[in-house]
């Protein structure tokens, strides 16, 4: 299924039926009087989210939600029935906003939130409420209210436990495949990830989290730059970050700075989420290198990174018990042996 995190629809609820100008009129009834019947409530429209769901794509193809009118008024003093509400089934983390894309509506954070967003028409009177003392024959009838219609943006933001971080190539997406069943696309040539990918890691009987693949970032992200703002906005939700450097790279400092630079500018309360910094692709150089390289990085972020080489499974099992302890999951950190066991599989 395509991941979609961000699309427009218009809703509408139900018009209220119209009330009834009716008489009764039957054999040796001398005086019928009006007995015209109200019209029936429109549906509601309403927001409820559940479980399920992790993308919007359904609302990218059927964009126009209607409820259902209430029925006309009748003779006989039969009111009409009222319209039935419908219900736009979101996945949680979605939050609701109105046409400006600003003003935001609501924000559905737990399964079974629901919500309001468009509230159905009164059905009209029939001619029999209006009849008095003095007018016993009123032939007025109300016709329904209009429901309330508007156009909302609908903006998704994944709720994880931990995501993934880093400038596009840093290996983002291998450590994902490496740490949990998800599959996101890798190849031997660079590319950046479009779409947010979720994941579950299963370390131990009472050791499981949901991990974000957040698509890299690049310079400007906070100001809009690529998709930068969609993409930011997944990692809000985020309790902890891991933070992978490519090793490879000229300056690993300057890779993180940038990134964190962007966080603080996106949103200055991300940058105090607890980060876990890694350098990822350790198996493409020696182990001089890599100790170069890493200790450029510690002098940059303050601690020991991690290393980790996601082909090669070593350090995976290290990181992800490192953030299980930050989740408050695990007491103590387990010895990894040979840094992560060969061969560990999620």
């Amino acid at each position: 299924m395509k991941f979609l995190d961000q699309c427009k629809i218009y809703i509408k609820a139900g018009d209220g039926g119209r009330g009834s100008s009716s008489f009764r009129r039957e054999a040796y009834v001398e005086f019928g009087g009006p007995d015209g019947g109200d019209g029936g409530r429109g549906g509601d429209v309403y927001a409820e989210a559940v479980e399920g769901l992790n993308t919007l794509i359904d609302y990218r193809y059927q964009q126009h939600h209607k409820a259902e009118r209430g029925t006309h008024g009748m003779g006989k003093q039969r009111h009409g029935r009222s319209g039935e509400d419908i219900t736009i089934k979101l996945p949680v983390g979605t939050q609701i906003f109105e046409e400006d894309q600003e003003t935001m509506i609501a924000d559905l954070t737990e399964v079974g939130q629901r919500v309001m967003l468009a509230k159905g028409g009164n059905g009209g009177w029939g001619n029999l409420h209006f009849k008095t003392s003095t007018n016993r024959a009123p032939r007025r009838a109300n016709p329904g209210e209009e429901g309330e219609e508007r156009t909302i943006w609908l903006r998704l933001k994944l709720i994880a436990d931990a995501g993934l971080l880093g400038l596009p190539n840093a290996g983002k997406s291998t450590f994902m495949r490496a740490a949990t069943a998800a599959k996101p696309k890798v190849a031997d040539y660079p590319f950046t990830t479009l779409h947010p990918g979720l994941g579950v890691v299963d370390i131990g009987m009472s050791t499981r989290f949901v991990l974000a693949d957040i698509p890299g970032l690049i310079e400007g992200a906070a100001e809009g730059a690529g998709l930068g703002h969609r993409f930011l906005g997944h990692v809000e939700r985020c309790k902890v970050l891991l933070h992978l450097v490519d090793c490879t790279q000229d300056n690993v400092g300057d890779a993180w700075r940038t990134i964190r630079k962007e966080l603080e500018d996106y949103q200055p309360e991300m940058a105090d989420k607890p980060e876990i910094v890694a350098l990822t692709k350790v198996d493409a150089l020696t182990e001089e290198l890599i100790d170069v390289q890493a200790a450029e990085l510690k002098a940059a972020c303050g601690q020991e990174p991690l290393r980790i080489s996601s082909v090669a499974r070593t350090g995976v099992k290290q990181a992800l018990s490192l953030i299980a302890r930050e989740l408050g999951q695990l007491e103590d950190l387990e010895d990894d042996g040979a840094d992560a066991e060969e061969g560990w599989q999620p």
